[in-house]
């Protein structure tokens, strides 16, 4: 049996691993840097339609005024509209199926206190003025950028 060297082939694989060695970690920073945008703050809101007092649900019309009278003024940058269906256990245990909406704010987060305020006047009319036990709320921290 009779060994031979070539050279070609480990100076073409030495530069594949070189290449490898200086891409890999442009790859992984890039997956580790996701910045897009600036800082901001995304808050979601639950709306359900169904009364506590046993009157018929919010229907849509009374909602989209809502939107227009209560959350448009509050947020005229702008805001974006889910329909949704939910449900939830009551506190006699049983499944409340409903139709409801899912509200999508995002603002700066350096506005975050300022947005939370209005957010808060906002679940609290629907609440009332829709006999409502809660307005869902999440918020999560993001980067966005328009």
């Amino acid at each position: 049996m009779k060994w031979t060297s070539d050279t070609r082939g480990k100076v073409g694989g030495g530069v594949i691993i070189a290449l490898l060695g200086a891409g890999i970690p442009a790859l992984m920073g890039a997956a580790l840097h996701t910045d897009v945008g600036e800082p901001y703050r995304e808050t979601r809101l639950y709306f359900g339609t169904e009364r506590t007092d046993g009157g018929g649900p919010v229907v849509e019309r009374e909602f989209m005024r809502f939107l227009d009278q209560e959350i448009t003024p509050a947020f005229p940058e702008g805001l974006t509209l889910h329909d949704g269906y939910g449900q939830w256990r009551g506190e006699n245990g049983k499944i409340v199926r409903e139709t409801s909406y899912e509200v999508v704010l995002l603002y700066p987060e350096k506005d975050a206190d300022d947005h939370s305020g209005r957010i808060e006047r906002i679940r609290d009319a629907y609440e009332s003025r829709y006999q409502q036990d809660s307005v869902g709320r999440s918020d999560d921290k993001v980067e966005a950028q328009f």
